[in-house]
C-alpha cells in the first residue's frame, strides 16, 4: 500500500490493524490517516497528551484545535467529518483507501464532499501476517503464561477425588467454573486476560466451542481450550488439551491417538509455499482411514468439521487458514495446528498448539506436554 493515502477512523482497542499503524491503545474512536507516508493522528485533547508520548505517528493534532482553527475562517461550527474533509483538502487528498469495515456514518459524508473511497480487504495491512522477531517473542511470552496457567489446572485436576464419578478438590465439588477461576487468576498474574475460556465436559465437549458450566466428571473428557491477550503487548496465545480424570474409554483413546497422529501429519507438511487446504485434507483422510467419519448423525453434524488451523497475532483469528479454502502459507506466518473429533456418544477431543512457518518446515511454539489421563 506504499504510495496510497489510507484512512482509519475507530478504536484502537477494537481494531487491530490501527493499533499495529500506530503502536497506541485508546477506548474511543480517533483518526489515523496516511498521507504521503506521513502518518497524522487526530484526536481529542482526553487522549492528546499520551498520543504524543506513545503513538508511532509523524504528527499528533488536536481536533478541537482544529475546529477552533476553521471555525475561525468560516465562521461555523464543523462536523468531525467537515474538520477531516478540510484537513484533507488543505493536504491535497482526494482518494483514500480505507479497511473494508469502514464505517458508513464516516463514508457516506465523506463521498458527498468529494472524496473518492475505495475498500481494501482485511487485515488492511498485510504484513502484520509476517511476524518479525517481537512480535514472535510476544506471541512466545503470552503462550509461556497459557502454559503456566493449564500447568497449574492440571495440578488441580490430578489432586481432585473421585467420589461416584464426580470429581472433588479441597473437599468441595470441581466444576468447570471453578478449574476457569484458576486459569484466569495464573493469566492475570502474568500480565494477561483470558477471555471466552473453555473448560468444558463430557457431552458438552462434543460442542466445539460450549464453554462449559457445572460439575466435572471423571473418566470424561476435558477440553480446555484458553487464547488469552497479553495486556501489554496485545498479542494472543491459543492453546488446547483434552485430558481425563480417571479412565478414558477405549474408543476415546483411539480418538485422541488419531488427532495426535493429525497434528504430526501437519507439523510434517507445514512449511513456507505449502497450500493450507493439502495440510486440512491430508488430517482429514487420515481420520478416514481410520473410520472416523464426518457427517451428520443423531441430529448433528460429527467428526472432524472445523478448520485445522488459522494465524494468530493482534487477533485470535486472523489469516492465513489452514482449511477447506486455499491459503499459501508463508515464512513468517504464525498459525494454530487443531484438528479434532467430535461424537455424541463419545464425546470430543482437541488438540492445539502454535507454529511458526519456516522455509522448509515449521516450528512448534507451544512446549506444553500431551497425555490423556491424569
Amino acid at each position: 500500500m506504499s504510495g496510497k493515502d489510507l484512512l482509519i477512523i475507530d478504536s484502537s482497542e477494537k481494531d487491530a490493524d490501527l493499533y499495529y499503524a500506530t503502536r497506541f491503545i485508546a477506548p474511543d474512536p480517533f483518526i489515523f490517516i496516511r498521507i504521503r507516508g506521513k502518518k497524522y493522528l487526530l484526536i481529542n485533547d482526553l487522549e492528546i497528551d499520551r498520543a504524543r508520548k506513545q503513538a508511532r505517528v509523524d504528527a499528533v493534532l488536536s481536533i478541537s484545535q482544529l475546529a477552533r482553527t476553521y471555525r475561525s475562517k468560516t465562521g461555523k461550527t464543523l462536523s468531525l467529518i467537515e474538520i477531516l474533509g478540510r484537513f484533507l483538502r488543505k493536504n491535497k487528498v482526494k482518494n483514500l483507501l480505507v479497511p473494508a469495515n469502514f464505517q458508513i456514518q464516516y463514508c457516506e459524508p465523506l463521498k458527498r464532499a468529494g472524496f473518492r473511497i475505495r475498500y481494501k480487504p482485511l487485515p488492511f495491512f498485510e504484513r502484520r501476517i509476517i511476524k518479525d522477531r517481537r512480535e514472535l517473542a510476544a506471541i512466545k511470552q503470552a503462550l509461556c503464561a497459557t502454559e503456566r496457567a493449564v500447568e497449574k489446572a492440571i495440578h488441580v485436576l490430578k489432586r481432585s477425588v473421585i467420589r461416584k464419578n464426580r470429581l472433588f478438590f479441597s473437599g468441595k465439588p470441581l466444576s468447570s467454573e471453578c478449574l476457569k477461576k484458576v486459569i484466569h487468576q495464573s493469566l492475570l498474574e502474568d500480565g494477561c486476560t483470558g477471555e471466552h475460556t473453555i473448560v468444558s465436559c463430557g457431552r458438552q465437549t462434543v460442542d466445539p466451542h460450549h464453554r462449559g458450566t457445572g460439575p466435572l466428571y471423571a473418566h470424561q473428557p476435558i477440553v480446555m481450550d484458553i487464547f488469552p491477550r497479553n495486556d501489554t503487548t496485545r498479542y494472543y496465545a491459543d492453546f488446547t488439551r483434552t485430558v481425563v480424570r480417571g479412565k478414558a474409554s477405549p474408543r476415546l483413546k483411539k480418538m485422541y491417538a488419531a488427532v495426535r497422529q493429525g497434528q504430526e501429519i501437519a507439523f510434517r507438511m507445514i512449511r513456507d509455499g505449502i497450500d493450507g487446504r493439502k495440510v486440512h485434507e491430508a488430517i482429514q483422510e487420515h481420520f478416514m482411514r481410520l473410520g472416523f467419519m464426518t457427517g451428520f448423525k443423531n441430529g448433528r453434524t460429527q467428526g472432524f468439521f472445523h478448520s485445522t488451523g488459522h494465524g494468530l497475532g493482534l487477533e485470535v483469528h486472523e489469516p492465513p487458514r489452514i482449511s477447506r479454502g486455499s491459503d499459501t502459507l508463508k515464512k513468517g506466518h504464525v498459525v494454530t495446528v487443531e484438528p479434532g473429533l467430535y461424537y455424541k456418544n463419545s464425546g470430543g477431543v482437541r488438540l492445539e498448539d502454535v507454529v511458526l512457518v519456516t522455509k522448509k518446515g515449521c516450528i512448534n511454539l507451544t512446549r506444553f506436554p500431551k497425555q490423556l489421563e491424569i
